[in-house]
């Protein structure tokens, strides 16, 4: 008998994925290794204030799903000849949700679905048309610098502005008991975020990191591939990105 599916991005994202691993016959374990929360009324603040200016810039990245729903709280109609830059599928379907498709603006994303992150999506940009040009990042508190600094070095004027908070849980008595439970056996893991990887190491007992590593690891991005791989697991499957490529990978593991 298949074990269970184990979903462990943000509580808000997992939802309609547990819904699709349920309709598979499989039964879907939520597990957000990620909180997701709003900044405090300083940081909405700013956030308002940056976003009522977007007309001015010729590009807004979003580095995430959640980053664009904590944005569009705040936005209104998107302004003409403003492009958009995503980094995957997750995002393109979060526009969607906030009524931004690619018949009104010009959406930005990588090409290859199995590197869905910054370096591949700056390979997809015309860096040089950005030249001169006033650049938006919108991302989490504490995002990395590797967008920014390249499109600064492209020649663009970027700023950047935090939309939300993320934070691994922290430890309890009743997330070490969830966490041995689901260890006890084999089971599929959707990893979606190196840095919940990362917490999901150090948060399992120093007894449970055997069987932890043995898990089967389901992930849509080259680089939590590597992450896992630098941390010890073996059984892992590289989707590229978006629900579908993950439900598929699980169906052919199943």
């Amino acid at each position: 008998m298949a074990g269970a599916v184990v979903i462990t991005r943000p509580r808000q994202q997992a939802e309609p994925l547990a819904r699709a691993v349920a309709a598979l016959g499989r039964r879907p374990e939520l597990l957000p290794l990620l909180e997701i929360s709003p900044l405090p009324e300083e940081g909405q603040s700013a956030l308002r204030r940056v976003l009522n200016d977007l007309a001015s810039y010729a590009l807004v990245a979003f580095v995430s799903p959640n980053a664009i729903d904590a944005a569009f709280a705040h936005i209104g109609p998107w302004p003409a000849g403003v492009d958009i830059a995503v980094v995957g599928e997750g995002s393109r379907a979060a526009l969607a949700k906030h009524g931004v498709g690619d018949g009104s603006v010009r959406i930005h994303c990588p090409q290859d679905p199995a590197h869905s992150d910054s370096e591949h999506l700056l390979r997809a940009l015309d860096l040089d048309r950005l030249a001169g040009r006033r650049v938006l990042v919108v991302r989490g508190e504490g995002g990395r610098e590797l967008l920014p600094d390249a499109l600064r070095g492209a020649g663009a004027t970027v700023e950047t502005v935090a939309a939300y908070r993320r934070a691994v849980p922290a430890a309890s008595p009743e997330l070490a008991a969830r966490l041995a439970g689901l260890l006890a056996g084999p089971n599929d893991w959707i990893i979606t975020s190196s840095e919940a990887l990362r917490g999901l190491v150090a948060l399992a007992a120093p007894e449970w990191q055997a069987a932890l590593r043995r898990q089967h690891l389901i992930v849509p991005h080259a680089r939590i591939h590597e992450t896992a791989g630098a941390l010890g697991f073996t059984s892992i499957t590289l989707t590229g990105s978006g629900d579908e490529r993950l439900l598929a990978a699980l169906q052919s593991h199943a």
